[in-house]
């Protein structure tokens, strides 16, 4: 039987979405082992307003609900924003050790890896759930639980939504 891939899924997760979940599950069927790589570590804003552990702890508890920590091999790396791609690229490689394939929706992460001749997997955005939508939806006072795994909801009440703000 073929080895199965090491995957990389590298988002801001801003916050971490059911989009983010579907991806999380399919690489779960599809990979040996799931490295999610929280980015943009160093901002602070309001379209950042969580830190990379409270993000990585909804993001755990999320993947614990469906079974797929401790089901399967997850890792978390931390990546903060630099100023060439080249070296973010570089940076990032160095955390993840040896991939087999890129999960990504975002055009800038599939050129840098295809510069580094790593296979992408392109994911299509999941029509009308976005971090981006979440956001404004806690902004406008609008039904953004909708768009999330319930314990990422959970986190955000506990945290304040508020923040987003």
């Amino acid at each position: 039987m073929p080895r199965k891939p090491t995957c990389l899924f590298v988002g801001r997760f801003q916050p971490f979405h059911k989009g983010h979940l579907l991806v999380v599950q399919g690489m779960a069927k599809m990979c040996d082992k799931t490295i999610i790589a929280i980015g943009s570590t160093n901002k602070k804003d309001k379209d950042n307003p969580y830190t990379a552990e409270e993000r990585r702890d909804m993001i755990q508890r999320a993947l614990q609900a469906v079974d797929i920590i401790p089901m399967h091999d997850v890792s978390f790396v931390e990546m903060p924003d630099v100023s060439s791609d080249d070296e973010w690229t570089r940076q990032l490689l160095e955390k993840t050790g040896d991939i087999d394939l890129v999960w990504t929706g975002d055009e800038n992460v599939k050129v840098c890896f295809e510069k580094k001749k790593t296979e992408v997997k392109w994911i299509k955005e999941v029509p009308g759930i976005s971090a981006t939508e979440v956001r404004k939806r806690v902004r406008e006072g609008g039904d953004w639980k909708a768009l999330v795994p319930p314990e990422v909801a959970s986190s955000m009440g506990a945290i304040g939504a508020e923040r987003i703000k």
